[in-house]
Parts: structure tokens; C-alpha cells; sequence
């Protein structure tokens, strides 16, 4: 690849500085160290109106991750495993990638597709992980090899938010280094 590939994140929850949140950025750091560029997309930034593939009208916040995965190298989703699944805000901010189903490259084909998910406890996190790599398929993405599923049960960051479960932290670093890899790739 002849330039740093762009790696998009997207997911987390509204609440600031969730475990999901924190996961992505520790994934998208690594992919920095790597080489590659990113771009996070999370909380306020996926508070989106519900998809509605009949309307058009778009907002900015739309738009902007919409135009961000039409240029997305690779992509790293991260969600919440609510009640054993996906959250609802990150099912629809992931809708919107419909947005691309007339481009030329079509969804996401051909597109490395890392998957991260946090529950309060292993049954809903591997669903949840589950569901994740589903839906890449369906986009016509890539999973990688390694999904990160995180039992937010266990001590994995600190009061302050560091990550401190080194076997999360070098699951997190093998997702990043897939990414950067698949993208090169893929190119």
C-alpha cells in the first residue's frame, strides 16, 4: 500500500469513556503505531436518527461516517453486548453503511473487518462477537481471524481508564496489526 491506510472505528455506547470505547481507542492507537491513520466514530457521533433507507436527507453526523466508511481501508466495530447483542445504536449506525450499496465498491467489499465487544460477562460478549463478524459478512467485509470479546466483569482498566489485562492488551494489538495488514492487502 503506497499510503498509510485508513482504518475507521466505530461504536461504544452514549456514556463517555465506556469499556467499548476505551477497546477502540486502545485498537486504533495500536494501528497508529502501525502506520496507519484512523478515524473514531463513537457516543455522540453515532446518536443518529433511526436508518430509513426511503429517506435520503442525511445529517451531518450521518454523512460524515457514511463518507468516512466509503474510504475506510479497513474497519473496527466495536459494541456493548446488551440482553446478549448488539446495542441498538451501534445496529443502526451500521445500517447506514446502505448508504453504499451502489458504489463501486459495494458495502464494504474486499474490507478488513475487526470486531470488539464488551458485556458483563463471557455469554453476551461472544454473542455479541458473534453477531459482530455476521454482519461483516453480510457487508461483504472481512473479518479478521481475531475477534477481541471482553468480559467487563474482570479488572481490565483501572480507576483511570487504563487498560491493565496485558492479555486484552495483546489481543487488542494482534487485532490492530490484522487490520493494517488485511488492508495492505486488500489494496
Amino acid at each position: 500500500m503506497s499510503r498509510q491506510p485508513l482504518v475507521v472505528g466505530l461504536g461504544g455506547t452514549l456514556r463517555s469513556n465506556s469499556s467499548t470505547e476505551r477497546a477502540l481507542r486502545q485498537c486504533l492507537s495500536a494501528v497508529e503505531r502501525r502506520g496507519g491513520r484512523t478515524l473514531l466514530f463513537v457516543g455522540d457521533d453515532i446518536d443518529l436518527p433511526m436508518y430509513n433507507p426511503h429517506d435520503e436527507t442525511r445529517t451531518d453526523k450521518a454523512a460524515a461516517l457514511v463518507a468516512a466508511l466509503r474510504d475506510a481501508d479497513a474497519v473496527v466495530v466495536g459494541s456493548p453486548g446488551y440482553h446478549g447483542g448488539v446495542s441498538g445504536l451501534v445496529k443502526n449506525a451500521l445500517d447506514y453503511i446502505e448508504d453504499l450499496r451502489g458504489d463501486s465498491r459495494v458495502y464494504l467489499d474486499n474490507t478488513p473487518w475487526g470486531c470488539i465487544s464488551c458485556a458483563y460477562g463471557w455469554q453476551a460478549a461472544v454473542g455479541t462477537l458473534g453477531q459482530l463478524r455476521v454482519i461483516g459478512h453480510a457487508l461483504r467485509a472481512w473479518p479478521t481471524p481475531l475477534g477481541v470479546a471482553i468480559n467487563s466483569a474482570d479488572p481490565i482498566w483501572d480507576e483511570g481508564g487504563t487498560l491493565i489485562d496485558d492479555a486484552v492488551s495483546g489481543q487488542l494489538d494482534m487485532l490492530a496489526m490484522q487490520l493494517v495488514a488485511g488492508a495492505a492487502r486488500a489494496a
